[in-house]
């Protein structure tokens, strides 16, 4: 097509294969007072795409607290800033790269790391770490090895080489995901409290610079119809949507860009992700109430007859737009110029709120900017409970049965992929590059020094499907606690959260109903625990030909630790340690990966959970870290109290140390050993320092049992359990590479 065809006004045919609907298309033609052309519909379908767009999140997502005394910049620009004392900040963001990882693993996934480190690095933070949380099917089916191998070789390429840890994250197999797997990348960065940079455009005239690698064809449309829409089983007609990264570029732009920041030169600073050139510059512009003139036909290209469509559409990796101030051009290309990079004026501000971009001599759009963002539209889209959920909730204890060998249950439960150690994951990623860890992958949250100072970041991921799937308000709320508490189990204070919620289609009112719950379980318990949610990403259309996954709202939970030496993590330490726990323990088996992995069924509801009670445990468990009270602490999650205690028998990274508990038999066997209970911590500490501790939980009015204490190389457990530490970490160790290995042959029988 010659380009000058693009000119030509469109009808409602081209509007829905850009992922419009009709209703959409005459709302657009009834603002502009006329048809767009095909440049200016394809401008239009990525900002009103729901990857951009959020129109069907934006008005729940405003229930959500973003502001506190930390708070320096909460959601609507790159990534969240949190102050953390002493003129320093942090920005931080999870983000979601779901649909690209699932047509092309290592790229997707690859790509996925480069865009979260530029949301951080855009705000003037040096990235310090990346946290994964992935999700994919079951190992019966025959796309999960490739896509493991795919997506943690793309994780690992690109973190590794780009140089900044990848320090801890969590994994989930699960049969929802077998079609549609989830990656998403968090990544942290430590800047000046007073030097935060933003996206907003400002100073008519300002010259607007593109800098960073040439313009290619991949990504096209990534956002919108590929972002922006369910699967339908056409993963590799989609291939050439998925952009290609390159780390060492991406390292170049980084250092080039906090090296120019420490300049007075730039006004405003976007990442070119999603929808490419044409986000970065609206986005600036709306944010400013400004317009912005493009001239595409300065835009470096990689390739041949590239069309102002394709230009402003393309999502090629390592590009940056940035507003600099006049007169500073050659300032700017002379920074990029050291590291090997372009910086070429594009474009410039105006005043005149539209945006304007021009080719071969001629205007090929023009929009208003307003129309692009904040009129774009937004729906409160019905939801509706599932028609089944009653009966998925029902669970009567009596008629499961209880198994004789629980030695035979514990060591099932650790050979769950979703227990197992992960440890083949997160050996291919470099969790010590830059020597600012000091805990990293196999503890309850990584730990993180900050260079110069005596302070630590401890850093957390979770999320349990399962529990969202029963009950999509309580597993959010569950999701915020643990994340907190796994923060807290490593010393840390918590201070702030960054989310990514991962969804069906919203145009369902069954999975509209569990994106709202969830908003609503994740709103009350940062409420209750006073954290902020300072950014995040939300993923809809995660589902493949109708069926979607199950709820996924993951929460990345950042916590200060000061002193930084104070860390604490989930291993038992010394023979003759006491083991306590704090919390109490309920009749409950809902959810919970017992009655999954043992008796084959997901079926009623998840833990029981206070959010006054687990503040209160969570006070007592940091108190106690900084009066120097505990050896180890360790959240109970899934698998429960056994599994909790097997594994903090078993996770040091040179030695196990045994453990010889009590339990009492105050309930079933298997809800006691496996049930989990939430709000509850395994701690061990020196004889000495048991009564400390009492009084502490005493005076809170935590629970606080003695257990046992450490000892020998076997855990037992009176009277049900006696296994020696080696067989259960032989168990763990294995079950994950054994399964990759199986799975390999399976592969191979299959195309044999």
């Amino acid at each position: 097509m010659n380009w000058e065809q693009l000119l030509r006004p469109v009808d409602e045919y081209h509007a829905i294969e850009h992922g419009l609907t009709p209703e959409e298309f005459e709302r657009l033609c009834r603002a502009l007072g006329r048809a767009p052309n095909l440049v200016e519909l394809g401008v239009v379908s990525v900002m009103w795409s729901e990857h951009c767009s959020y129109k069907s999140s934006r008005v729940h997502l405003r229930k959500l607290p973003s502001t506190g005394p930390r708070v320096l910049q909460g959601p609507g620009e790159n990534a969240g800033v949190i102050d953390i004392g002493d003129g320093l900040a942090v920005a931080f963001k999870i983000e979601s790269h779901n649909h690209p990882s699932y047509v092309e693993p290592y790229q997707g996934a690859a790509t996925g790391v480069g865009g979260i480190l530029r949301d951080v690095f855009t705000m003037g933070a040096r990235p310090i770490a990346i946290l994964d949380s992935l999700r994919f099917g079951s190992f019966d089916h025959p796309r999960t090895r490739y896509l493991v191998e795919g997506v943690v070789a793309g994780i690992g390429g690109y973190g590794n080489c780009v140089g900044v840890p990848t320090v801890g994250g969590d994994t989930y197999f699960d049969a929802g995901y077998n079609a549609n797997i989830l990656v998403n990348a968090f990544t942290i960065g430590v800047l000046p409290a007073n030097r935060i940079f933003r996206a907003r455009a400002a100073g008519v005239g300002n010259p607007v610079m593109y800098v960073g690698s040439k313009t290619g064809r991949d990504g096209i449309h990534g956002a919108s119809l590929l972002a922006s829409a369910e699967f339908r089983g056409e993963a590799e007609e989609k291939r050439p949507t998925v952009q290609v990264g390159d780390p060492f570029t991406e390292k170049l732009l980084l250092e080039a860009c906090l090296e120019l920041m420490e300049q007075d030169a730039i006004v405003a600073i976007q990442d070119m992700g999603a929808a490419g050139l044409t986000s970065s510059s609206v986005e600036m512009a709306a944010r400013g109430q400004l317009g912005i003139w493009l001239d595409l036909d300065r835009v470096p290209t990689r390739a041949q007859g590239m069309t102002p469509y394709e230009i402003l559409l393309s999502e090629s990796q390592e590009r940056m737009l940035l507003v600099a101030r006049a007169g500073c051009e050659d300032q700017v290309r002379d920074v990029f110029a050291k590291w090997d990079l372009e910086a070429v004026v594009v474009g410039r501000v105006t005043d005149d709120g539209l945006f304007r971009a021009s080719y071969g001599g001629r205007e090929v759009a023009r929009l208003p900017i307003a129309l692009l963002t904040d009129e774009a539209p937004v729906y409160d889209r019905p939801a509706r409970a599932p028609s089944d959920l009653d009966a998925r909730q029902r669970l009567r204890l009596e008629e499961i049965p209880q198994p004789h060998d629980w030695n035979a249950v514990l060591l099932q439960l650790l050979d769950s992929p979703n227990l197992a150690s992960k440890s083949w994951i997160y050996r291919q990623y470099d969790s010590l590059v830059r020597g600012n860890t000091v805990v990293g992958p196999g503890s309850d949250a990584a730990v993180l020094r900050i260079k110069g100072t005596d302070k630590g970041l401890v850093l957390s991921v979770d999320c349990n499907s399962r529990y969202c799937l029963q009950d999509p308000y309580v597993g959010a709320v569950i999701a915020v606690a643990e994340a907190a508490r796994n923060v807290v189990c490593a010393g840390g204070e918590p201070i702030g959260v960054t989310d990514c919620l991962n969804f069906g289609s919203p145009e369902k009112p069954e999975v509209m109903w569990q994106f709202v719950e969830a908003i609503h379980g994740i709103r009350d318990a940062c409420i209750a625990l006073r954290l902020p949610v300072v950014s995040g990403n939300v993923s809809f259309y995660n589902e493949t030909e109708g069926h979607s996954i199950p709820p996924t709202p993951t929460i990345a939970m950042v916590g200060l630790l000061e002193p930084v030496r104070a860390f604490t993590t989930q291993w038992f330490k010394n023979e003759g340690d006491v083991i306590a726990l704090l919390g109490q323990t309920r009749e409950e088996l809902g959810a919970s990966e017992y009655l999954a992995v043992i008796h084959g069924q997901v079926a009623g509801v998840p833990p029981w959970i206070d959010l006054a009670v687990e503040r209160k445990v969570q006070e007592v468990c940091l108190r106690a870290i900084r009066e120097g009270l505990l050896a180890s602490a360790h959240d109970v999650s899934e698998g429960g109290l056994a599994v909790a205690l097997a594994e903090c028998c078993i996770t040091h990274p040179e030695a196990a140390l045994g453990a010889v508990v009590e339990l009492p038999a105050s309930m079933r066997t298997d809800a006691l050993l496996f049930g989990e209970s939430q709000s509850r911590i395994v701690v061990s500490l020196k004889r000495r320092n048991w009564a400390r501790l009492r009084d502490l939980a005493q005076q809170l009015g935590v629970p606080c049992t003695m257990l046992g204490e450490v000892r020998g190389r076997r855990l037992v457990i009176h009277p049900w359990i006696d296994v020696e530490c080696s067989a259960l970490r032989e168990v763990w160790a294995s079950a994950l590479p054994r399964r990759m290995e199986l799975a390999a042959v399976h592969d191979e029988a299959r195309q044999g």
